[in-house]
């Protein structure tokens, strides 16, 4: 069901150019917390997200798209251009990502914006960053993701590189840029001037490569695809039972000692091949196959007991229908419904993370149509009667 606005960043006015995913997830956590987002559109279609996603009904939309207001304005043309800025004139926050260059074109660059409005906060989201030899390049996620690190090191040492089935890349780097976008908003309280958020997909997927360049740097050592398994960090894998797959991580001396316990096989913990962290991971492999002989004798529900008798992080391996029948992200709220003109309801993932005074809150669904609030919000922020958007709309600039 809808909420009221509770969030910490209600009454904070944020422009959305972006499409796709990496500019619209970013619009999307800044609404969750609050924000008054208003989506501009390509009269038309509109962002393509709206006809992206799995079998016949693309819902996508529906979870990137809530709490925004969609208004449509033909960026090509200049009074289309006029119009973005005019709606740019007083807002706390611009989003967009498209390919670098493209904004200066359309007379939307930061120095105008920011001569318009000196306090403007403008997120811009690129495959490469505003600089640089390959910052002129079409960017898109997976592109990223393997020019940041993240493919070279994913899936089995076997085969081909493998792909996470969510576009990671677009979303670590629309989290760093609301991140920015949130910092930013920090010092302008000080400053009281706004200022440039670079984002590029490749440095945010750079980001949590943990220590993949040091070790290269101080060692040598270049990190190999390794599966389903962290080399060195034992045990900690997906374990089949006798009806399906778990998640074990007992990696830590105390932790895998009371694994050894619930095995039944305690004189494991002093084992000289698997006492200490490093002979765990010297001996990975073999360890896995005791490991596994041991958790196809029982059923998911026989080993997640004893996990939990003995204070071990493990866990099922989770899909869709799994999540929405179990009792904790039923307990913490964790999927929400929200009614739906098409699907009656749509249940989709909740406001992450939870905030004990302002919660963030979904009070929108996604927009229907390109520009569903074009009489709503050009009426209210520029004032434009109904005439007026007829005529724009005939020029075929919204």
């Amino acid at each position: 069901m809808l909420a009221d606005n509770t969030g910490a960043l209600k009454g904070l006015k944020v422009v959305e150019l972006g499409q796709l995913i990496a500019g619209p997830f970013c619009g999307q956590l800044l609404g969750d917390m609050g924000a008054d987002v208003v989506k501009i559109e390509p009269p038309g279609a509109g962002d393509p997200m709206r006809q992206w996603g799995n079998g016949e009904h693309k819902v996508w939309w529906e979870v990137i798209g809530r709490n925004k207001r969609s208004v449509t304005a033909n960026l090509r043309e200049r009074d289309g251009q006029e119009l973005a800025r005019k709606l740019l004139a007083d807002a706390d926050i611009m989003i967009e990502n498209f390919k670098p260059g493209t904004m200066e074109k359309w007379g939307l660059d930061p120095a105008r914006l920011h001569a318009l409005n000196p306090g403007l906060i403008i997120v811009r989201i690129s495959g490469y960053g505003q600089t640089g030899p390959y910052a002129a390049r079409a960017g898109f996620g997976g592109v990223a993701e393997s020019m940041g690190g993240w493919r070279a090191i994913v899936g089995d040492p076997d085969q081909p590189p493998s792909r996470m089935g969510v576009s990671i890349g677009d979303t670590l780097t629309a989290t760093y840029a609301c991140m920015g976008a949130l910092a930013a908003l920090r010092a302008r309280e000080t400053t009281g001037q706004g200022q440039v958020i670079d984002a590029a997909l490749y440095e945010s997927v750079l980001q949590v490569m943990e220590s993949l360049v040091a070790e290269y740097d101080v060692m040598g050592i270049v990190r190999q695809r390794s599966g389903s398994i962290l080399p060195g960090i034992a045990p900690s894998n997906v374990y089949r039972c006798a009806d399906g797959e778990y998640m074990i991580g007992a990696n830590g001396d105390a932790i895998f000692a009371r694994l050894t316990e619930a095995m039944g096989q305690p004189e494991l913990a002093s084992d000289p091949r698997y006492a200490t962290h490093i002979a765990r991971g010297e001996n990975q492999t073999e360890l896995d196959q005791l490991i596994e002989r041991w958790t196809l004798t029982l059923t998911i529900d026989q080993l997640e007991a004893l996990m939990v008798e003995y204070s071990i992080p493990a866990g099922r391996i989770f899909r869709a229908p799994d999540m929405l029948a179990d009792p904790q992200y039923q307990a913490r709220e964790a999927i929400v419904s929200l009614p739906n003109p098409d699907h009656g309801t749509v249940r989709m993932q909740a406001c992450f993370p939870k905030l004990s005074e302002t919660p963030s809150t979904i009070r929108r669904i996604a927009p229907r149509f390109p520009g569903e609030h074009n009489a709503e919000v050009y009426g209210e922020r520029l004032g434009l009667d109904a005439a007026a958007l007829a005529d724009l709309a005939a020029r075929g600039l919204i």
